[in-house]
C-alpha cells in the first residue's frame, strides 16, 4: 500500500509543473531542500524514480508522468471541495484567485479595494506576472479570474471587456514635441521609440498600429515592464506607448507628457477572462459581476 500525503502530492505537482525545484520552492514557501526532502520520501513511497536530471535540466520518467496526470486531476478535486465549501460559508468568507498582467496592476488593487469594502470577509489572491505566466495560469486552471488588455486565441476561455483602455504616447516634459498640436503620425518616423517584449499586449497594439498607417519606427531599448519604459523615456532614452492608466501619478507629478498625436489615443479595452467550463465560487461570479458592471465608473 502507498503512503503518499497530501503535501507529498502538491510539492511533487508544483516541481513537476514548473520542472524546476527551485520554482517550486518559491510559489510554495518553502525552502528548496524541503522540496527535496518531500520528493525523495514520495520516490521511496512509489519505489520509482520520478525525475531525471540531464545537464542542468530536469525532465519527468515515465512513472513521474503518469503521477502527474493523478496529482493535477487531486488537486482539481480538492479545489472543487474547498469551493463547495466556500459556496456554504457565503460571500462573508470565500476567496477569491486573480491573475493580471503586470501593466493591469495600477488599478487592479483600486478596483478589489472597492470590491472588498463591501465585502469584508473575502479573501483575495492577487498575482502580477506578464502576459504568458497569466495565461499559463488559465491554461492551468491556477486562477479563478484574470485581467489582461488582450485576450488570447486559441484557448477554451470566455472574455468580457469591463472598462476602456486607452493607449497613448508618453515623452519627457522637455520634449519638443511636448508644445505641438495634432501632431502628423508621419513626424513619429523621426523618434526612436522604446518598447515591450514580444508577445505584450501594448507592444502588438503599438505594431498594429503603425502597420496600418505604414509608418516606419525606430525602436530603442526593449524591456518587459512598464515601469522600466517609463524610467527611460523620463531619462530622455526616447519615447514610449502605453496605457494612461500606467502613468497617472507620472503625469500629475509632470514627470511625463502624453503628446497630442493624430490617430491617438489607440483605443482598447481591458478584460476580464477564464476558463470557458470554470465552475465559480460565489465570490468570483460577483466580483465578476461587479467589474462589468461598475468598474468603469469607480476609476479615479
Amino acid at each position: 500500500m502507498l503512503h503518499i500525503t497530501l503535501r507529498q502530492l502538491k510539492v511533487f505537482e508544483s516541481v513537476a509543473r514548473h520542472l524546476s525545484f527551485s520554482r517550486a520552492a518559491e510559489e510554495l514557501f518553502l525552502t528548496q531542500p524541503a522540496v527535496s526532502i518531500q520528493i525523495k520520501q514520495l520516490e521511496d513511497n512509489v519505489a520509482l524514480p520520478l525525475f531525471e536530471q540531464m545537464g542542468k535540466r530536469i525532465y519527468l520518467t515515465e512513472a513521474g508522468q503518469e503521477l502527474y496526470q493523478y496529482s493535477r486531476a487531486i488537486a482539481q478535486q480538492l479545489a472543487d471541495m474547498e469551493l463547495a465549501l466556500d459556496e456554504l460559508k457565503g460571500l462573508e468568507r470565500g476567496k477569491l484567485n486573480i491573475s493580471v498582467v503586470s501593466t493591469a496592476n495600477y488599478f487592479a488593487p483600486h478596483l478589489l479595494a472597492k470590491f472588498y469594502q463591501r465585502y469584508h470577509g473575502v479573501t483575495v489572491s492577487l498575482n502580477v506576472s506578464n502576459r504568458e505566466t497569466v495565461l499559463k495560469h488559465l491554461a492551468d486552471n491556477l486562477t479563478d479570474l484574470a485581467i489582461m488588455g488582450q485576450p488570447p486565441e486559441g484557448l477554451d476561455i470566455i472574455s468580457e471587456s469591463f472598462m476602456e483602455n486607452p493607449l497613448v504616447i508618453i515623452a519627457p516634459p522637455n520634449h519638443p514635441l511636448c508644445d505641438k498640436q495634432q501632431i502628423p503620425v508621419k513626424r513619429l518616423e523621426q523618434e526612436i521609440f522604446l518598447v515591450r517584449e514580444p508577445g505584450s499586449g501594448t507592444r502588438s497594439a503599438m505594431e498594429r498600429f503603425f502597420a496600418e498607417q505604414q509608418i516606419k519606427i525606430h525602436r530603442g531599448m526593449e524591456a518587459d515592464t512598464t515601469e522600466a519604459i517609463k524610467q527611460a523615456v523620463q531619462a530622455g532614452m526616447g519615447l514610449g506607448i502605453m496605457s494612461q492608466h500606467t502613468i497617472e501619478l507620472e503625469l500629475e507629478a509632470n514627470r511625463l507628457k502624453v503628446l497630442d498625436v493624430q490617430g491617438f489615443p489607440i483605443m482598447r479595452y481591458w478584460y476580464i477572462v477564464h476558463r470557458k467550463n470554470k465552475r465559480f465560487s460565489n465570490v468570483a461570479k460577483t466580483f465578476k459581476d461587479f467589474l462589468l458592471k461598475e468598474a468603469s465608473g469607480l476609476m479615479p
